[in-house]
């Protein structure tokens, strides 16, 4: 009798080449995707040894974290930026890589592009320089964030090794009230489990929400699993899947289509497989979500109040909350909400996508930016760009005050102009609140949905979104 495997093990185990003398395991990686920050030095390498790019056409390139996003001119005011893009594209056609460059219709933020190309697929594994690489498991893909010298080694033979993970499955049953959303239950996972709790650790997300997630809503979990210790985060693929894939410029056709989904099918997790451990939560436990503090962990209710340190359970968890609050600047034992904001973005690999800019436009329409506020929204790629144009998403944001930008990583990280201003406080629907993410030493960052950074933008403080836009449900 064959045992039961988890998706993970199956994918783990058909890209194992050897297991290297240290017990790390050789593992092909299906397909590799680059970007402008971390490649050069990798390229590099290359050049140094001698080596040829071993599979080309299993590489693919963008550029998305230094572009400037107020337009797509060149030469960029930055001199570093252009040398940076400059020497992407030297290297994409040097080694023949394929490269989504800006003005090709098709660039964007690299775990945006791979997605809508059909690049992302089942039953694979993908590696890429930058930590939110766990995005692609929405797919029933194994992916990873790596460093420069596993961009050389992916690069150079198309492996890389790896000590092998244990899996924490993470099921989430019910619907979501009113209000509550994808990057709520993101959050929401983060503070139960850790900011370290998953270290070591696959996660499989499952359960009847997750089985009736959309493939953003599914994206925006599996982008934040690295926020939470694990190295990286997939649901098994299903018909919603096939669904999204099905007609993509990479995807498969025809025949090759049918026996696509047949293999995919087969690699999802099997009944009666076992997981180093179960969490299990109620969707309808899960209320808009805001964070406090420096962590992804650091996340309360918009309901709640700012933790006390005074009540704090033990002593490292005391001093924790005594830095959060001291750099944030918030008041112990306050509510979260009216917390004044400064800046609002709407963007990045979490919620870049255009199901959340459409969520956002349906009730931002009719209201106004505080004056007290700068709103900026950046669309994921040059195609949600253009879609969003073609539906009139764009200009509701426009008409309620936001400015509407280029595609790009933009506010979500400190490698381009989008960035804080001595100790403002931005609202953002990105991944990281960290000290200085966003490009000022002292920017405060607190995340949330997009939804909820929308409300923040027409109040001007921290706002529970439910009661702004007059959703179905009241916050209780």
């Amino acid at each position: 009798m064959i045992q039961p495997r988890s998706l993970f093990e199956k994918v783990w185990d058909s890209h194992s080449v050897r297991t290297l003398s240290n017990g790390q395991t050789q593992l092909l990686i299906g397909t590799h995707l680059i970007h402008e920050v971390t490649s050069p030095q990798a390229f590099g390498m290359l050049r140094d040894l001698d080596l040829k790019v071993k599979f080309p056409n299993r590489t693919f390139a963008t550029v998305d974290h230094i572009v400037p996003t107020t337009a797509h001119v060149e030469p960029f005011s930055d001199p570093l930026a252009q040398e940076m893009i400059n020497a992407l594209r030297d290297n994409c056609k040097e080694f023949d890589v394929k490269f989504f460059d800006i003005g090709s219709g098709t660039q964007g933020v690299v775990h945006v592009v791979g997605p809508e190309q059909g690049i992302t697929q089942p039953g694979t594994t993908i590696a890429c320089g930058d930590s939110h690489t766990a995005t692609h498991g929405a797919f029933g893909a194994i992916a990873f964030g790596i460093g420069t010298t596993q961009i050389r080694d992916v690069l150079a033979t198309q492996t890389m090794a790896m000590t092998k993970l244990k899996v924490r499955r993470i099921n989430v049953d019910g619907e979501l009230p009113p209000g509550v959303y994808a990057k709520d239950v993101a959050l929401h996972i983060i503070k139960l489990l850790g900011a370290k709790g998953g270290i070591g650790y696959a996660y499989e997300y499952g359960g009847s929400l997750f089985d009736n997630f959309s493939m953003e809503e599914r994206m925006t979990v599996c982008n934040m699993s690295i926020e939470g210790g694990a190295r990286c985060g997939y649901v098994n693929p299903d018909q919603t899947t096939y669904e999204y894939l099905k007609g993509r410029p990479y995807s498969p056709e025809g025949e090759a289509w049918d026996t696509a989904v047949a293999e995919w099918d087969a690699i999802a997790s099997d009944e009666g497989c076992e997981y180093g451990d179960v969490v299990k939560i109620d969707a309808a436990d899960i209320a808009p979500s805001v964070t406090w503090g420096i962590s992804p962990d650091h996340g309360i209710f918009v309901t709640e109040n700012i933790p006390d340190p005074a009540a704090a359970k033990d002593e490292d968890t005391r001093i924790s909350i005594e830095e959060a609050l001291e750099y944030m600047k918030l008041p112990a034992g306050a509510p979260i909400a009216g917390t004044k904001v400064d800046v609002c973005f709407i963007g990045s690999c979490t919620n870049g996508r255009l199901s959340d800019f459409r969520e956002a436009a349906k009730f931002l329409k009719g209201h106004t930016v505080a004056s007290t506020v700068k709103a900026i929204a950046v669309p994921g790629s040059e195609i949600v760009n253009h879609l969003c144009e073609q539906e009139g998403i764009a200009q509701v944001f426009r008409d309620a005050g936001f400015e509407w930008r280029e595609a790009g990583c933009s506010m979500c990280l400190a490698m381009n102009p989008d960035k804080l201003e001595g100790e403002q406080l931005c609202a953002s629907s990105s991944n990281r609140n960290f000290k200085g993410r966003q490009g000022s030493p002292t920017g405060r960052t607190v995340l949330m949905s997009p939804v909820m950074v929308a409300a923040a933008a027409v109040t001007g403080v921290v706002s529970d979104a439910r009661e702004v836009f007059g959703m179905a449900e009241k916050a209780a």
